[in-house]
């Protein structure tokens, strides 16, 4: 697979893979038929955000991860495909879990309407217990996404690094600045030179100096300055 086209495609199936946890936590998991007046209704509807409460925030993680991981370097990839792959095992364990037993994944549903709080006493007023086909579904989501994190960190390696791309040119920029910053001047260095004749607002030349004639010495410069030192030293007037 070229470099170019695995990143987004891996991209867009941990999307679509965090959008499948998404979509089972918001659907039924466990319909509770409840014994004769143990509750004002005999039968309580458990969806995902009751049975599996996690499942919300480890989509939203699997979904942030993959979004970084187009801007991440190799090492921070290697880090994050790796989380994904635990995201998926976690996935996977919460819904074998609620699974294996229903009416505790369904004890918060069933006890608000029930008015009972003990896994025990839940039990009691538990008829039957009916399973949908989201739990499979979402747990088939974290077994793509274990799939995927183990696939991201196969295929990373041929995708290009940002951060190489962008010190490169952040260093050009920087290196082109230097280059081009002004020479700094100060008043008396400009009067100097207009004693002189020379016009100190004169354009710099390539080398960010400024523009003098041939075999002409800048007014302004420390020898100069040096040279009127020792004058005076010699009672020059």
């Amino acid at each position: 697979m070229n470099a170019r086209r695995s990143r987004p495609l891996v991209v867009v199936a941990g999307l679509a893979v965090a959008g499948i946890i998404m979509l089972a936590w918001t659907q039924t998991w466990f319909t509770v038929d409840l014994h004769a007046g143990a509750a004002v209704t005999s039968r309580v509807d458990a969806d995902g955000t009751a049975v599996v409460p996690q499942y919300t925030a480890l989509a939203i993680a699997s979904l942030a991860l993959f979004l970084a991981m187009t801007i991440a370097g190799r090492v921070v990839r290697i880090v994050l495909a790796s989380i994904e792959v635990l995201l998926g095992l976690g996935v996977v364990w919460s819904g074998i879990s609620a699974l294996a037993d229903p009416v505790a994944a369904a004890k918060g549903a069933v006890g608000a309407v029930a008015g009972v709080s003990d896994l025990t006493a839940v039990r009691r007023v538990v008829d039957s217990v009916e399973v949908s086909a989201w739990p499979a579904v979402g747990i088939v989501g974290g077994v793509l996404a274990v799939l995927l994190g183990v696939v991201a960190l196969v295929v990373q390696r041929s995708w290009p690094g940002p951060s190489r791309k962008y010190g490169a040119a952040t260093a050009g920029a920087a290196a082109e600045a230097r280059t081009v910053a002004p020479v700094e001047r100060d008043a008396i260095v400009d009067w100097d030179d207009l004693s002189a004749g020379v016009d100190p607002t004169e354009q710099a030349d390539d080398t960010g100096g400024a523009a003098s004639a041939p075999g002409e010495e800048p007014v302004g410069s420390e020898g100069r300055r040096s040279n009127d030192g020792a004058e005076a030293e010699r009672g020059a007037p």
